[in-house]
């Protein structure tokens, strides 16, 4: 999306509320036909980029709207693939962040600029998602500047549907995610669906994720979420839909589904280890009957728990690199 000469990285909406603009994953016809929760998770930045090319200084002015869990929220800044040593802190007043190409960057040799996904002149503000922020509204911008051009962005886009472990709840910063790290490692640009305890595979999100036309690579993490809240014929009928309807609109793109992740049912001695694999042989099967569709299993993404946080659930920062070398690599094999 580009609005006021910028880019709207992995913003599906900019949608006017008393607060400001609030910068929301998916359109808002989307949105409030997702279930309850889902339709909060959306309007968290998971992956959410604001994007120019500065002619000189330029000002960007952003608020968050607070939520039960933060009231403030990090801006980390990268220049292309280089990281900033700037963060700025923005909370419920509106803080303007001003920027300018660093002096180091702007004489880099042609073939030290080559390899890289992203041109070093490309400001990327990157914000944070659920659990490292609150929601965050756009106010505005000031300076001579422009939007990227195709050339100076990577020329494929990865998108993620999952849990909280895809939106990244426990990295320490939105470039750690599992998501950001795949792409970085396969050059592409990543799209973060992720829907924080409320991946349930609403038929909204299917339809969705099947219609946009941005993507190459998708990958859909099916999905934790549900093993407490539906049967497993709920979760096959759910997930049959999703998959259908994504690969019967992309036959061309790379489509990955990923069953459970190793978690706490998987290691505990006090709780039933065998829900969750029954929930992977069912996602098993729905993905054996679809000629378009590769399966990725879940516990050999991560193949064991020395990584997790103390929930025996998700992957801190360790698990998330390690996550993202298996999954680069099982992704670039079927591409």
């Amino acid at each position: 999306m580009r609005r006021d000469r910028l880019e709207f990285h992995n913003v599906g909406e900019c949608r006017a509320v008393e607060e400001g603009v609030v910068l929301q994953r998916v359109p808002e016809r989307v949105r409030t036909a997702l279930n309850e929760g889902a339709q909060t998770r959306m309007v968290h930045p998971a992956g959410v980029e604001l994007r120019f090319v500065p002619d000189d200084s330029v000002s960007v002015t952003l608020s968050t709207n607070p939520t039960d869990r933060a009231t403030e929220s990090i801006v980390r800044v990268f220049w292309g693939s280089i990281q900033s040593t700037e963060t700025f802190v923005i909370g419920p007043e509106p803080t303007t962040i001003e920027l300018s190409i660093p002096e180091p960057l702007t004489d880099i040799r042609p073939e030290k600029r080559e390899p890289l996904a992203y041109d070093p002149h490309v400001c990327r503000l990157v914000l944070p998602g659920e659990h490292r922020g609150a929601h965050v509204c756009y106010h505005g911008v000031e300076g001579d500047r422009r939007p990227p051009t195709e050339a100076e962005l990577p020329d494929q886009r990865y998108l993620a549907y999952g849990t909280s472990i895809t939106e990244g709840e426990a990295a320490v910063a939105e470039h750690l995610t599992y998501v950001n790290q795949t792409a970085r490692r396969l050059g592409v640009d990543p799209i973060n669906l992720g829907s924080c305890g409320t991946a349930y595979c609403d038929r909204a999100m299917a339809d969705h994720i099947a219609a946009r036309d941005d993507w190459d690579i998708a990958t859909l993490a099916l999905s934790v979420n549900m093993v407490d809240r539906f049967s497993v014929e709920e979760f096959r009928e759910r997930t049959t839909y999703m998959i259908d309807r994504i690969a019967a609109a992309n036959p061309d793109a790379t489509i990955a589904c990923i069953t459970i992740y190793p978690n706490a049912r998987d290691v505990r001695m006090s709780v039933d280890g065998e829900r969750c694999e029954q929930f992977r042989q069912a996602l098993r099967d729905t993905v054996a009957d679809i000629d378009n569709v590769s399966l990725f299993e879940g516990p050999e993404i991560l193949p064991d728990i020395g990584g997790l946080t103390t929930d025996l659930v998700h992957p801190g920062d360790n698990a998330m690199i390690r996550m993202s070398e298996n999954l680069a690599d099982t992704l670039e094999a079927v591409r």
